[in-house]
């Protein structure tokens, strides 16, 4: 059960992870990118529940007009689009020197998931954690399987013998073979 208040957030350069992901490129590929970025997010909706992270995904809006705006899912999961001309790596720059600047002083961790390798040299400089996007594709599978592992119905126990594992009727038939009822 995830804590009242989260003490991660996870920064997530959207593009990046669709870049990097071969379900989300597959994705991406044959049914466009509007339904990579909703796979990503329900993929991460259910990591950030389940992990008790706070999750924000950045996607650049550059090639747009429009002002950056957040689209709220869940209490933990949000999705960011940047400003007219920004890009999601100079938003997550951003980011992080206001974290290192103690700005987000509630925060006692802030990871930041992407492959870009320049932006992991930055991130890491200013005190931020740094997670790959193929770990963290690592990271959600294990979840989902952890979670199904969790919610899994568990087996009765029959006992150690063979006739406990038969059905009612074969069973029925064994008990009246032992006692001699023929039918």
């Amino acid at each position: 059960m995830p804590r009242s208040y989260p003490q991660v957030l996870l920064l997530v350069d959207g593009y990046n992870v669709i870049g990097t992901w071969s379900s989300l490129k597959y994705t991406r590929d044959r049914q466009g990118l509007d339904s990579a970025r909703q796979e990503l997010v329900e993929a991460l909706i259910n990591y950030s529940a389940f992990e008790g992270y706070q999750t924000e995904v950045v996607f650049d809006a550059q090639y747009t007009t429009e002002t950056g705006y957040r689209e709220t899912y869940t209490r933990l999961l949000s999705v960011y689009y940047t400003d007219f001309r920004q890009t999601a790596d100079t938003y997550i720059e951003k980011f992080c020197a206001d974290y290192q600047r103690q700005v987000y002083r509630s925060l006692p961790r802030l990871i930041v998931a992407t492959s870009d390798r320049a932006q992991q040299q930055t991130i890491l400089g200013y005190g931020a954690e740094w997670l790959s996007a193929l770990r963290l594709a690592n990271e959600v599978e294990l979840s989902i399987r952890r979670t199904r592992r969790k919610h899994r119905p568990q087996k009765q126990t029959r006992g150690r013998f063979l006739f406990n594992s038969l059905d009612a009727k074969a069973q029925e038939r064994l008990a009246q073979l032992r006692y001699g009822i023929r039918k």
